[in-house]
């Protein structure tokens, strides 16, 4: 029988011992840790082409992503979603800020070294396309990674052949093919294939399924789910679609021009959002009721520009609850306590932070879940 996008990967091939060898914190260490990760992209211009300013892309950035769990992350175009995703990955070198992967500081002389760490953290990329070499035959493209990292040739390609069975395609029929002759959804499962060759542990899948139809995402996001279990794998899911985040993510990172303004489960998330830019976002979605319409945009306006943020609360500018503290101090995101937690840079949920709706509990005086309506902009 032929193998087709349809058919689903095979579900007799052993599963991965659960335990990882290659695990040095313990289960509760968790598996990556971003502290204030910055990235300014210099602008430069006049007759010396001096620099004149910077794009703040990523601003500030930290999370931790537990062993085991699946974080999205969402927000605007422009936010600094897949700048992040290259900061992580080092194919951006980092301005400032410590990446700990495992316990193990990445670039650091008592560390993790970049390499090393590459080796346990791949990427897919949103072009399945652009992402393949298209002078290489598929199985070549898989095996290359391998080889690279010392494994022999026929190491390469056997695990090139097996990786390509786990995707649900045919190693006969699709690895002696060329990137043209595949179809979309086929690309996209080379490239989650080319991304497990060296057996990673993290994965980062930035806007992995967006170019697909939605028939065809539904099957490499469940063959995602599988490999997650098969393999043990941690996953850092980067999505415009909320509702595919919803489906595949554990926990919800939202960015925000260069900054993070919550985190927190994501069935907490989607059911109590705190920052008004979150509520704004989720009440962006399009109902399936057809009497349930949208009247008018939960949010408006553009923006700003990154290259001259405004001062305190960046979302201040379109927030219909801005005061005056929002102008004058930066929200500080909450402390991180545990995967369970759930915490906004806002200072409507910062005890005596100034703000109006804010209480001694730290929560809004007003309900906790601020109207969609409440968010649109004046007449």
């Amino acid at each position: 029988m032929t193998v087709t996008e349809n058919t689903r990967p095979s579900q007799t091939l052993n599963a991965v011992d659960r335990k990882d060898a290659r695990d040095r914190g313990g289960d509760r260490q968790p598996m990556l840790i971003a502290r204030e990760l910055k990235k300014h992209f210099p602008i430069t211009g006049g007759v010396l082409n001096r620099t004149i300013g910077h794009v703040r892309a990523v601003d500030g950035v930290s999370f931790t992503v537990m062993k085991g769990e699946t974080l999205g992350v969402v927000g605007e175009s422009g936010c600094g979603k897949s700048t992040l995703a290259r900061l992580l990955m080092h194919l951006i070198v980092p301005d400032s800020g410590d990446l700990i992967f495992d316990g193990d500081a990445v670039g650091e002389n008592d560390g993790l070294s970049v390499r090393d760490m590459r080796r346990l953290m791949q990427m897919v990329f949103q072009d399945s396309y652009s992402s393949l070499n298209p002078r290489m035959p598929v199985e070549d493209s898989i095996s290359y990674g391998k080889k690279v990292h010392g494994a022999s040739e026929q190491e390469a390609k056997e695990a090139a052949r097996e990786l390509l069975t786990k995707v649900g395609l045919d190693p006969n029929l699709f690895g002696p093919r060329y990137p043209h002759e595949l179809s979309g959804g086929q690309k996209q499962r080379v490239n989650i294939a080319r991304a497990l060759v060296l057996e990673p542990r993290v994965v980062i899948l930035d806007e992995a399924v967006s170019a697909l139809d939605k028939s065809v995402e539904a099957q490499v996001l469940n063959l995602l789910r599988y490999l997650k279990q098969h393999f043990n794998l941690t996953y850092v899911f980067i999505s415009h679609d909320l509702n595919v985040v919803q489906y595949v993510s554990d926990r919800v990172l939202v960015m925000y021009l260069g900054e993070v303004v919550e985190i927190g489960p994501v069935d907490e998330i989607y059911a109590r959002p705190k920052h008004p830019y979150t509520q704004a976002l989720l009440a962006s979605r399009l109902s399936m009721d057809p009497d349930d319409r949208i009247e008018e945009p939960p949010l408006v306006g553009d923006p700003p520009n990154p290259i001259n943020p405004p001062s305190g609360c960046r979302f201040r500018t379109r927030c219909k609850f801005a005061e005056k503290i929002c102008e004058i101090e930066r929200p500080v995101l909450g402390e991180w306590l545990s995967s369970e937690a759930h915490v906004t840079a806002c200072h409507m949920f910062v005890p005596r932070s100034g703000h109006s709706m804010a209480n001694e509990a730290g929560k809004p005086e007003a309900a906790a879940t601020v109207p969609a309506a409440a968010m649109a902009g004046e007449d």
